[in-house]
């Protein structure tokens, strides 16, 4: 990100870090970093801690680290870690060569934890998880102390280096600080420091069979890499004084733990568990599935990064959790793909059309504009036939009020095209569905005006069917029917509000010769429907279309709206 790439609005964060500049305080520098554990994919709620830390820290001039926070072998992968560098890119993330881990500081960070042991301020504990909760007390009665809490400093260090070297099962005991089992903050109620697993790491494999906690690794972390603003979501909030309590005893360089607000959209779920069971189960195709909130499903689905950032930008930074409207982020992506995206003509579902008075072989080329938005994309040719597609919806036989789309006697504009009149449909015999409608053109109508200067109320998007080429096309809708998806009946989990129309796949779409060497990634307006964006799964003469969000549609309302 650039410090002129749309700066950020003034906000509390913002705030503070300017305050901290006028004092001089961490010496005018700015650092700050972006922690993501590798145990998934990064989603839409990450995108707001990118902006903001990549962000503030382009802005004032200063550092942002990618670290991630690997102490949890058990659930962390290579294939995580790769993906959200992949991610953190995409979004505009620059941490140049600061690319660290959690794991490069074991060795520190025990060396850390035998010092809290000597200065008696860290013991181990024989309780067992579930002991240790029912002894933690609750936010009216104290806890209780373990009866482990008291050894002394040499046994402390025998037993916590016999834990390091593997001697004990997963469980058996725990590193724990020594603070106070009354405090009114259950966090600094003796927490847990390290704990014993015996499992692969992705990095330092079978090295360590104990593992750090994240309220202990966290803040040395941000120690160790002279972090100035270690900025949090709310929740971490209770944890800030146990953060504190670990730097300022241990006597190191002490950050500043700032708390904001988490992002929350509606109809979306942004916890990594259940998005990993989405996976796992078979709910969606991968965590790259665009009905998913992750960063990899939005960028197949054709999402820009810049739609993302601005949208981010806009609903700001407060200390206060609330829920966005999904619809908001549409909003910004159709803003940002309005200025960008080449329009093109697609019929998803095709109604054959028959100009009976144009003559049989003749192709016409039509001028199109490749953007209104933008003059200097210049225009294209589309070819134009005696039989074209036109969208089944486009075409009533028995029209309701307020419609003004083709239907028998009626005349409408074919976009870059000529006036057609509707004089007669064919029906299937069986089904007495309209299986392909007759019309004539006026040929002094080409452009779209009429000189005698009649008008028509209607204009409708067209492909030639001698030039069309065949494409499936994915519509997608919100993955959730429920505005809060965990929102259940009892007894009942989130997979429950599960829309079962998230996903419509349209095989037999005609689109214009033009699209034929669309890329992967490349995006577009297929005029009067949506945007869409080419997916990884097409093939040489097999194109595959996401659609990145639809079109607002006027007629699409007024029918709704009747019903």
């Amino acid at each position: 990100m650039t410090p002129n790439d749309n700066p950020t609005p003034s906000n509390f964060v913002r705030d503070i870090i300017i305050e901290d500049l006028k004092t001089g305080k961490y010496g005018g520098r700015v650092h700050t970093r972006f922690p993501p554990e590798p145990n998934g994919y990064l989603h839409i709620g990450h995108a707001k801690s990118i902006n903001l830390n990549f962000g503030l820290a382009a802005e004032f001039g200063g550092e942002c680290n990618l670290r991630f926070d690997d102490t949890n072998p058990e659930k962390e992968e290579t294939e995580y870690v790769d993906s959200i560098i992949e991610d953190a890119h995409w979004l505009g993330g620059d941490w140049g060569d600061r690319q660290y881990y959690a794991s490069d500081y074991f060795d520190q960070l025990y060396e850390w934890a035998q010092q809290l042991i000597k200065s008696g301020k860290a013991y181990v504990c024989d309780l067992s998880a579930e002991e240790v909760r029912k002894q933690r007390g609750t936010l009216t009665e104290p806890g209780q102390e373990s009866p482990y809490r008291n050894r002394s400093v040499e046994e402390n260090l025998d037993l916590f280096a016999r834990m390091k070297a593997g001697e004990f099962a997963d469980g058996a005991r725990t590193l724990r600080a020594k603070i106070d089992m009354a405090a009114p903050n259950l966090n600094l109620r003796d927490p847990i420091m390290y704990r014993i697993l015996h499992a692969e790491h992705h990095r330092t494999g079978d090295k360590w069979s104990i593992y750090p906690m994240y309220d202990f690794a966290h803040g040395e972390s941000d120690s160790i890499e002279q972090i100035t603003h270690s900025i949090c979501t709310l929740e971490f909030e209770d944890h800030r004084p146990l953060y504190d309590w670990y730097v300022e005893q241990l006597g190191i360089y002490h950050p500043k733990q700032i708390e904001f607000d988490r992002l929350n959209l509606t109809y979306t779920l942004l916890s990594k568990r259940k998005l990993l069971q989405l996976v796992q189960k078979g709910y969606v195709n991968g965590w790259d599935d665009p009905r998913m909130p992750t960063i990899s499903g939005m960028r197949r689905r054709g999402y820009t990064p810049e739609a993302i950032r601005n949208f981010c930008r806009r609903i700001g930074v407060s200390k206060t959790n609330g829920t966005t409207e999904f619809s908001l982020l549409e909003y910004f992506v159709r803003d940002d793909l309005n200025k960008r995206a080449l329009r093109v003509m697609g019929v998803l579902r095709p109604l054959r059309v028959v100009i009976d008075n144009y003559p049989e072989g003749q192709v016409d080329e039509m001028e199109a504009v490749n953007n209104p938005e933008d003059e200097s994309m210049g225009t294209r040719t589309v070819p134009f036939s005696r039989v074209l597609y036109i969208e089944q919806e486009d075409f009533r036989e028995d029209p309701p009020k307020q419609y003004f789309r083709l239907s028998p006697g009626r005349e409408v504009r074919l976009r870059y095209g000529y006036f057609i009149k509707c004089t007669g449909v064919v029906k299937d015999e069986k089904t007495g569905e309209v299986i392909e409608v007759h019309c004539t053109y006026d040929p002094a109508t080409r452009g779209g005006n009429a000189p005698d200067g009649r008008k028509v109320k209607s204009t409708i998007h067209w492909v030639s069917a001698a030039h069309a080429i065949d494409a499936e096309v994915r519509l997608y809708e919100t993955l959730f029917t429920k505005e809060d998806p965990s929102e259940v009946p009892e007894g009942q989990d989130f997979t429950v509000n599960l829309n079962p129309n998230s996903l419509e796949v349209v095989s037999n779409a005609k689109l214009e010769p033009s699209l034929a060497g669309a890329a992967a990634g490349n995006r577009y307006q297929f005029e009067r429907l949506g945007y869409f964006s080419v997916d990884p799964d097409s093939a040489p003469g097999k194109l595959v279309f996401n659609r990145t969000v639809a079109l607002r549609d006027t007629w699409a309302k007024i029918e709704k709206k009747s019903k």
